[in-house]
């Protein structure tokens, strides 16, 4: 009997084909499933965000925002001493730095709630209590460089001041300086490469030392020839009349350093975002839409939570370590007439945080087949930590396969990804802080390339996937 060995050869590899195809994941540009209509959504949505982001470079600012557009939808402060019903939209402000937002469900919060959770705090420089000095003619602000940067990213360029001064007397001053255009602005000074022939030779982290991110802030004397740190009384001079304050005022204030760039369409195609404060704002902003744009009773009360302080370990009383959300919970348990603890066994949460986009510029500190990719969708991050998965708490396989069956069911682009290869590094989020409460919890967010860098890169398709995600969460019924 004949055989036609071409014929077989073909009919065998259209076979191994087909089996692939059933059984291999396929990695491919995530765009291209998308049709120009949901393309042009995830640009329209970026648009919003990037007024948001503008405008919320602080997370005073970004809290301040975020209650502005939430009573401009209907949300109303909580009173712990009104009757709630199925609907009711309600907001807690904790200290001007975070804030819930909440639908009340047709089962209250009783059969436990949907969270997410996100932080609104990016690196930055702080201002110390004393900063004030002058040295040779030049007047300087003394920082403490809040969070985890590369510090020598924060020289010569334009920075501008943001924050809060309380006074003597008790009244409060609120500082933005360097955004306008006709503002002037700061920096911290470089130096230059002909005589940098020393620093060069170290390595990055100790080319620029923490106590010289002085910020350059004034050089003209004050009109007089006698006295001394006459440039300094010039800046006291020009704050007073401009805020009202003096310089023991500094103690009991709140300043900020930040880039004083806007955001900017990044790429010839205009597919990306760059700005300050992606990590983690470009979470926080669709967790918040999600719930402001929801139109419907929830079955379950939906949630979400922008929280301060995760850059340097949620500590503090406004951070995820605080107890100002169990309170929260505790009080919607009360209003249900069961225990709090219930409530949070039986509520399910997704940190929206971001993971590290793979660069193929440092390829070499990533697993590519374990990386999230700019414009694949929002990525699911199972666990963070460092090392031997130290930090995290590594959501569980039931709790994966409901997300992953979610995400499928409502056509949300999604992958995922780990923050680079096993001893590379590592980082945290807030979900392990949520895990302790023992809620079911998974870090779901949009990849960033330059991550902690004054100038973060996203793609506007992730961050809409990342609204969607959140969306058909709050969706989700019993």
């Amino acid at each position: 009997m004949l055989v036609d060995k071409d014929n077989s050869k073909n009919k065998q590899k259209n076979e191994a084909e087909k089996l692939r195809e059933s059984l291999f994941m396929k990695r491919t540009h995530g765009t291209i499933s998308l049709d120009k209509e949901k393309q042009n959504e995830a640009d329209t949505f970026c648009e919003g965000y990037k007024n948001f982001i503008n405008e919320s470079k602080t997370e005073r600012e970004a809290i301040a925002f975020a209650i502005d557009m939430a009573q401009k939808a209907g949300f109303s402060e909580f009173n712990l001493n009104k009757n709630y019903r199925p609907g009711d939209k309600i907001y807690c402000v904790n200290r001007g730095k975070a804030l819930i937002v909440a639908i009340i469900g047709r089962n209250g919060a009783k059969n436990g709630a949907q969270i997410a959770v996100a932080h609104i705090d990016s690196p930055r420089l702080d201002i110390k209590p004393n900063p004030l000095y002058e040295v040779s003619d030049l007047a300087l602000l003394k920082t403490h460089y809040y969070g985890g940067i590369k510090k020598y990213q924060w020289t010569a360029m334009p920075l501008a001041l943001h924050g809060k001064i309380i006074k003597r007397d008790g009244t409060a001053v609120d500082v933005m300086l360097g955004e306008d255009e006709n503002d002037p602005v700061f920096c911290v000074t470089d130096l230059l490469p002909h005589l940098a022939k020393e620093q060069l030779t170290k390595p990055l982290q100790k080319a620029i030392d923490a106590e010289n991110l002085s910020v350059l802030v004034g050089s003209r004397p004050f009109r007089t020839d006698t006295g001394s740190e006459l440039v300094k009384l010039n800046v006291m001079k020009i704050l007073n009349e401009k805020y009202g304050i003096i310089e023991s005022d500094f103690l009991s204030a709140e300043l900020e350093i930040v880039p004083a760039f806007k955001a900017r369409d990044v790429g010839f195609d205009r597919s990306m975002i760059g700005a300050y404060g992606h990590d983690d704002r470009v979470c926080a902003y669709p967790s918040l839409m999600a719930v402001l744009d929801y139109k419907w009773v929830p079955e379950k009360t939906i949630i979400t939570v922008l929280a301060d302080k995760e850059e340097i370990g949620s500590d503090g009383n406004t951070g995820m370590k605080s107890a100002f959300f169990r309170y929260f919970i505790a009080d919607l348990a009360k209003l249900d007439g069961v225990d709090y603890r219930h409530v949070l066994t039986k509520s399910m949460c997704l940190s929206a945080d971001v993971n590290a986009a793979f660069d193929p510029l440092y390829s070499t500190v990533y697993d590519q087949a374990n990386s999230c990719y700019l414009n694949n969708g929002v990525v699911i991050t199972k666990y963070t930590g460092s090392g031997g998965k130290y930090g995290t708490s590594d959501a569980s396989a039931e709790f994966m396969g409901y997300i992953r069956n979610l995400l499928e069911k409502n056509n949300v682009l999604w992958q995922t990804g780990e923050l680079g290869k096993v001893d590379a590094g590592g980082g945290g989020t807030i979900a392990k802080y949520m895990a302790n409460l023992d809620v079911n919890v998974v870090d779901l967010g949009v990849p960033v390339l330059s991550m902690h860098s004054p100038f973060e890169v996203v793609a506007k398709v992730d961050v809409y996937m990342t609204y969607k995600a959140i969306s058909a969460f709050f969706c989700e019924e019993d």
